[in-house]
């Protein structure tokens, strides 16, 4: 679920999933509440073209959740593919909603052969970029 919201690429649908307040820091950053998320995002997808997202499920312990991640996006400012890996930490209230998001991210700079996550949007026209 959290995978196909982040890969459309919605903003506003996925700040639904997490709390008026919720906490987040995202690499360097430091987020509260939808509103700077929305923004964030708003800003992450002009920068990252093309994002292709894969989450895998790591561990649980109540309302904790861990995950590793990858995606894959081309750099609107220098027009080169990118690869990111991360580790992601979420925190849940007892609504179901993410009250806590930490992510750790780093980015290796990748050439298009190398890709390895398909575009879920070019997907639907054209098949798997490669």
């Amino acid at each position: 679920m959290a995978e196909d919201a982040w890969n459309s690429q919605d903003p506003e649908k996925i700040a639904l999933a997490y709390t008026e307040d919720s906490q987040w820091r995202n690499r360097d950053q430091f987020l509260c509440g939808r509103q700077e998320i929305i923004a964030f995002l708003t800003q992450k997808w002009k920068k990252e073209q093309n994002y292709s997202l894969k989450k895998h499920y790591f561990a649980h312990s109540g309302n904790r959740i861990a995950v590793t991640f990858q995606y894959e996006y081309k750099n609107a400012e220098d027009g080169k593919w990118y690869r990111a890996y991360g580790n992601e930490n979420w925190t849940f209230d007892e609504n179901g909603l993410m009250a806590i998001r930490n992510a750790s991210i780093n980015d290796v700079a990748i050439t298009e052969e190398e890709l390895l996550i398909s575009s879920p949007k070019e997907n639907m026209h054209t098949g798997v970029v490669r």
